[in-house]
């Protein structure tokens, strides 16, 4: 069994940043792809960011330049730096990962194939 818990959502301004923290722990035996994902009200799931081991990063084009994922494999930690936030980019941010190995190639965007979810955290950026 996998635990994930973010951390770091909160109130922000139009053009201000916030750091969402992500880390797994538990029955992690290989190096697995984790990603964010964001869900605003009335809108779907949808992938923000995603790393895998190797470090291959994908991003959604809404975020490319301004978000940046990053990860302590060490520590099974995941971040997400967000600059330049608007006010589009408020929803509820949940981390997942992946429980099996994957090399360095892009993981599907689809969450349904995503095992492990954290709790998310909301982020609020005012206009």
């Amino acid at each position: 069994q996998v635990q994930v818990v973010e951390s770091g959502g909160g109130l922000v301004q139009a053009g201000g940043s916030l750091r969402l923290s992500c880390a797994a722990s538990g029955s992690i035996f290989a190096i697995n792809v984790m990603g964010w994902y964001r869900q605003a009200p009335g809108k779907q799931r949808e992938l923000v960011a995603q790393i895998t081991g190797g470090g291959t990063t994908n991003y959604a084009d809404s975020v490319k330049g301004r978000f940046t994922i990053s990860r302590d494999n060490a520590k099974n930690t995941a971040y997400l730096q967000m600059n330049s936030l608007k006010a589009e980019d408020t929803a509820v941010y949940f981390c997942a990962v992946v429980g099996t190995q994957w090399d360095s190639r892009p993981y599907s965007q689809d969450p349904t194939t995503w095992d492990y979810w954290g709790q998310g955290t909301q982020v609020t950026v005012s206009s």
